[in-house]
């Protein structure tokens, strides 16, 4: 396993900007965040001219790029050209959010079908990030998207299963299907605290994935409108310090 942090602690910021203050925090591996919505990383724009951003990112920083991450759906067209994009850096995990609540069982696989179709082609691995107000608020139903579509995978972000309806119960269901890591710490009242003043047990995580054979990334993923701006950079800097020492 390694340690990682994804753009989306800096949302806020341009995306080489935010880039910059990742490497000044001593992190090596950066997950990409694309956001339609925001001036930060748009997944249209990406996804048009993979090459072209391909380049530009080799310019802007040294980070060794190892996952995308998209904050919003997007259409089979848009997937491809991130895929492409992955190819290309040599990412092999993408992750897309789930539909809301609501959403038909089988309208999401057939949704999540055809982009694992595309991804798979690239030799790219796509997951569905545990999130409240999505499919995947519920574990098992996490768990039973993931059954139902091969090549499936999961980007567990244990803060919802921890700050949600679902608090409290048991997701060792979810571990084998793990494809990714969002971290940051949380109570049961917050989806959002200083490390170390939550609930999120980094080591018993750590340890069930060793048991799945887990080699990937833990990617800090902290939530820019959840907290200061001033205290985030050492948040993220306890943060990778805290993993560090238990790999």
């Amino acid at each position: 396993m390694f340690v990682a942090a994804s753009t989306r602690c800096f949302a806020e910021k341009e995306f080489a900007e935010a880039c910059a203050q990742i490497t000044d925090l001593e992190y090596d591996k950066v997950e990409l965040w694309l956001d339609d919505g925001s001036n930060h990383l748009k997944a249209s724009d990406v996804a048009a001219d993979p090459e072209g951003f391909f380049t530009r990112f080799r310019e802007q920083t040294r980070l060794t790029p190892i996952a995308l991450c998209l904050e919003h759906d997007i259409d089979p067209e848009t997937m491809s050209g991130l895929s492409k994009l992955a190819k290309l850096m040599r990412v092999t995990q993408i992750t897309v959010p789930s539909s809301p609540l609501g959403t038909p069982f089988n309208a999401e696989i057939d949704r999540l079908r055809e982009f694992v179709a595309v991804t798979s082609q690239d030799g790219v691995r796509l997951s569905i990030k545990t999130k409240t107000g999505q499919l995947t608020e519920d574990p098992h139903t996490a768990v039973e998207l993931c059954q139902a579509v091969r090549g499936l995978g999961i980007t567990l972000d244990p803060s919802y299963y921890i700050c949600g309806p679902h608090g409290g119960a048991s997701i060792d269901q979810v571990f084998p299907y793990v494809y990714h890591l969002h971290l940051r710490d949380t109570n049961p009242d917050q989806l959002q605290v200083k490390i170390g003043l939550g609930e999120v047990d980094y080591t018993r995580l750590i340890s069930q994935l060793a048991r799945e054979g887990y080699e990937r990334a833990l990617s800090a993923d902290l939530i820019h409108s959840e907290g200061d701006d001033e205290s985030r950079p050492l948040e993220m800097r306890k943060l990778r310090m805290l993993l560090e020492t238990l790999l």
